[in-house]
């Protein structure tokens, strides 16, 4: 959207002294005022108060709000080359916005005399966050079902651009790029990494932010934020609270620098980083197992699993598993207390894993547990499976669209969300049982196990071959344990918090 309009331009008397913010300013018949929320403008010129009829003294008429531009999708203002230009993010579809922009001619007026209103704007806009955040842009071309270059060009380059953000863009050509340049990144130079695909690039890069000596510094500096280009999206989903391009662009713009709980996933002699989940048995193989769907988007995973619950194959195993909450009631009762109180800030009762932000020192922190090669601790939870059908290990509540598969997942809690069934219940039941994750009832199932836990191990028996998704990437079918850092990561995040508040009756109750 693009307007312009031919009119002579004044600097309203309401304006104040030079240099200092002003909250109106008048163009030829076009007035724009600044609100509580967000900026009129008025297309018949002239403050809204001085300009109304009126009839033995009652007003009956007011001028019309040409529109009125919410400040969190006011991107930029500027007064250059006699004329006043607004960018902003302008509805494109329902739930996705575009670039769009107003043009107003300032004829013969200085340009000076329009710059309260625009510090008055610009320190209303950007008043939570930095404004021309400086970005490294990863693009993964073959993301999902494709088209991550043109979402990027169509859809999120021009909102960037609008914002006066500094990029700097790389599109991957292999797997594993992104690690490479993440670990050689200069962290001084940007303030953002930009994640242009599926989960699987943000994966990289927290990894490759933990193979640097500065690992912690890297991770608390440099901010990874993501815009949906692949099939689950599950990271814009919870941060961004969108899995559409223009959304999630307009949302890093405005995003706030949040520390986020990351996880270690020991196997052998190796160690990653995981920010999202790790799974075996149903769903691990109806992501990995699915690969070859790519071209069906998320509607892959859907897929997937109904082919599975028909095997109903199982995954005998060894779980043993660090348990800070087993009972249902409990994990609401924390859940609400951390998205209440501005993320359970101002509650008095003390948390039951420390979430301190870790000092900023050099390498990844120490395991609390050891590795997966080590002896378990004594006081953990051990249990033999012989017919699992599903192990899924969460740090963030949307798995993929209309996929809220840990409701009761927090940012920054120190904690990892757990899920188990049993992989021999009848079909009906298990049908219902996955699909109650879109119908949000998941949480309540009686066939279901979820805990809240800050690590645990997993062995499998008497198998070989099979799928372990570690933030939808596979790794070796062999034993591996995992533990939580709290706020070890950094993201950008549209509120502070995850864009899940939970099944409908936790938010009425």
């Amino acid at each position: 959207m693009s307007e312009s309009h031919a009119a002579s331009a004044a600097a309203d008397p309401a304006s104040g002294p030079e240099g200092s913010e002003s909250t109106t300013l008048t163009v030829g018949t076009i007035f724009l005022t600044l609100r509580l929320d967000g900026l009129n403008i008025y297309e018949d010129g002239g403050s809204p108060d001085r300009r109304e009829t009126r009839f033995c003294g009652v007003p009956i008429t007011k001028p019309t709000v040409a529109m009125t531009i919410p400040y969190y999708n006011v991107l930029w203002i500027s007064a250059e080359n006699e004329q006043l230009v607004i960018d902003y993010a302008a509805e494109k579809s329902k739930g996705n916005v575009h670039h769009a922009r107003l043009k107003y001619s300032l004829d013969s007026v200085p340009i000076f005399k329009t710059q309260p209103f625009i510090a008055g704007l610009l320190n209303r806009v950007y008043s939570q966050v930095p404004r021309q955040r400086r970005a490294k842009v990863l693009i993964n071309p073959h993301a999902g079902p494709g088209g991550a270059t043109r979402l990027w060009e169509n859809d999120v380059k021009p909102i960037f651009e609008a914002a006066r953000m500094t990029l700097d863009v790389i599109t991957t050509s292999r797997s594993g790029e992104g690690i490479d340049i993440c670990e050689a990144l200069d962290i001084d130079a940007y303030d953002v990494v930009v994640i242009c695909s599926g989960d699987g690039l943000a994966y990289e890069a927290f990894n490759g932010f933990g193979k640097r000596p500065d690992a912690r510094s890297a991770l608390q500096k440099v901010a990874i934020a993501h815009i949906p280009c692949g099939s689950g999206n599950a990271m814009s989903c919870n941060l961004n609270g969108s899995n559409a391009a223009g959304a999630s662009a307009l949302a890093v713009v405005k995003g706030v620098r949040t520390p986020m709980d990351l996880m270690t996933v020991t196997q052998g002699d190796r160690r990653m980083l995981s920010f999202l989940s790790q799974s075996v048995g149903i769903i691990a193989e109806a992501d990995l197992g699915t690969e070859n769907m790519r071209w069906l988007g998320a509607k892959r995973f859907d897929l997937g699993v109904a082919q599975r619950i028909f095997s109903k194959k199982v995954y005998p195993c060894d779980i043993a598993v660090k348990v800070e909450l087993e009972n249902k009631d409990e994990i609401k009762a924390h859940y609400k207390r951390i998205q209440s109180d501005e993320e359970g800030k101002n509650n008095d009762e003390p948390s039951l894993s420390s979430v301190s932000r870790p000092d900023a020192a050099e390498g990844l922190p120490p395991l609390r547990f050891g590795t997966v090669n080590d002896q378990l601790p004594e006081d953990w939870q051990v249990a033999s499976h012989d017919k699992l059908g599903n192990f899924y290990c969460g740090n963030m509540a949307w798995v993929a669209p209309s996929a809220n598969f840990f409701p009761a997942a927090c940012i920054n809690d120190g904690l990892m969300d757990l899920v188990t069934n049993d992989g021999d219940i009848p079909i009906l039941k298990y049908i219902d049982l996955m699909t109650s994750v879109e119908n949000e009832s998941f949480f309540d199932k009686k066939l279901l196990s979820y805990r809240k836990i800050v690590a645990y191990r997993f062995t499998p028996r008497n198998q070989t071959d099979g799928y372990i998704s570690i933030d939808g990437e596979r790794i070796p079918f062999a034993p591996f344990q995992v533990e939580i850092h709290p706020g070890l990561g950094t993201v950008l995040s549209k509120s502070g918090r995850y864009e899940s508040f939970g099944p409908p009756k936790w938010r009425d109750a």
